[in-house]
């Protein structure tokens, strides 16, 4: 279907929001982007872009601007809390070649695709509080000051409360997980190479990777706990309490966690993945259509191939009603099966005793017999590339 000429409206300035933006730009469409905050900015920690996210990028021409303000990832390594003892060590380098992962601050892949937006010379209009969306073959977005927009086609990219979900899915019920997560950033004092630190604890792990040029550490900590924090990434914490909560580890987990002075902790939720991605003239992406937890660290990838997927969809179709559900169908099944996968490896690194001794074992036999199929049992994840699917 030609997109040049029909306007699409889309809700959201933030990773999924901004590119299909561009997506959908590059392929004809008169595309204005919605926005409630007074900027396009974006704060948060840090994201880990793997190739499957990376493949999209590229193909919008933003590969270079993603090194440039990127590390690039080297290795993941497992380690023991207590001292930081390495468990196992995961080659990245040797993954495959032009296959890159990358270590990112979410405020600068935000930035990056803002520029490209720009550039393009797409609308975004901020301070738009959306209140409701109308589905229908003329779909039309409430403001809360009362206006009223639409278009050819709205995208909802709005996120986790997601308006555009809300008006063609049952609400669902989240429910707790049971874990709580910190975030953090501080100096690299202790000169960590780009590599993924990841120290295992009983009931309780924690990441580290460097950003920018490497003077600053992404610090993300997990513990299961009864007592439950609500939901969303913006509360803050005392550092202390995390400290509390990770008293045990030892090493250069124990040096990091005493640089922390700014800290925010949230609660973990599973939410299903929506039913419905599109009605009428309105469709869903990113975290709108299939929160993730963060466990394969999926959820800005996932919202990167979905706003892709929108474009080249569309662009197949003969209608945009076919177009949207040729989208919801390569996009539906593969988003259920990572989301099952995130959920079903946080326990990994949370091993007590007596078990966490032989699986450790398990894991450094692994790694001295089996490197590659250790490095290689994601491949359905990252390996996927959906620019290259006809």
């Amino acid at each position: 279907m030609e997109l040049k000429g029909q306007r699409i409206t889309i809700i959201g300035g933030g990773i999924g929001g901004l590119t299909s933006a561009l997506v959908l730009q590059q392929r004809g469409a008169s595309v204005t982007v919605l926005e409630k905050a007074e900027a396009i900015s974006e704060v948060g920690a840090g994201l880990q872009i793997s190739p499957n996210g990376v493949a999209v990028l590229k193909a919008l021409g933003l590969h270079d601007d993603l090194a440039w303000r990127s590390q690039r990832a080297r290795a993941v390594v497992l380690r023991h809390h207590k001292h930081g003892q390495q468990v196992l060590r995961l080659d990245l380098d040797q993954y495959s070649v032009g296959q890159n992962f990358y270590f990112v601050h979410r405020s600068d892949l935000i930035s990056i695709l803002a520029d490209a937006v720009r550039r393009a010379g797409i609308q975004v209009r901020l301070l738009q509080k959306v209140d409701r969306v109308e589905a229908g073959p003329s779909p039309v977005v409430h403001l809360s000051n009362g206006a009223q927009c639409g278009g050819d086609l709205v995208v909802g990219a709005d996120g986790l409360h997601s308006k555009a979900r809300k008006a063609f899915n049952e609400p669902g019920q989240p429910s707790f997980t049971g874990q709580v997560v910190w975030r953090a950033t501080v100096p690299n004092v202790l000169n960590l190479p780009p590599e993924a630190q990841v120290f295992m604890g009983s009931k309780r792990h924690l990441v580290a990777y460097p950003l920018r040029d490497g003077g600053l550490v992404n610090i993300v900590a997990v513990q299961e706990r009864s007592e439950w924090a609500d939901e969303g990434w913006n509360h803050t914490d005392d550092p202390a309490n995390l400290r509390e909560a990770f008293r045990s580890f030892g090493g250069t987990a124990a040096g990091l966690l005493s640089a922390v002075d700014d800290v925010r902790l949230w609660g973990l939720f599973r939410h299903p993945v929506a039913k419905n991605w599109h009605q009428g003239r309105v469709a869903i992406l990113g975290d709108a259509a299939h929160p993730t937890l963060p466990f394969m660290a999926q959820g800005a990838n996932l919202a990167l191939e979905d706003a892709w997927v929108l474009g080249a969809s569309l662009a197949s179709a003969d209608t945009i009603d076919s177009g949207l559900s040729l989208y919801q169908q390569q996009r539906r099944d593969r988003a259920v099966k990572v989301v099952a996968a995130a959920t079903n490896n946080a326990w990994k690194y949370h091993l007590r005793a007596p078990l966490a001794w032989p699986a450790h074992q398990l894991l450094k036999l692994g790694g001295r017999f089996a490197p590659q199929r250790m490095v290689s049992q994601f491949d359905w994840i990252y390996q996927h590339d959906v620019t290259a699917q006809p």
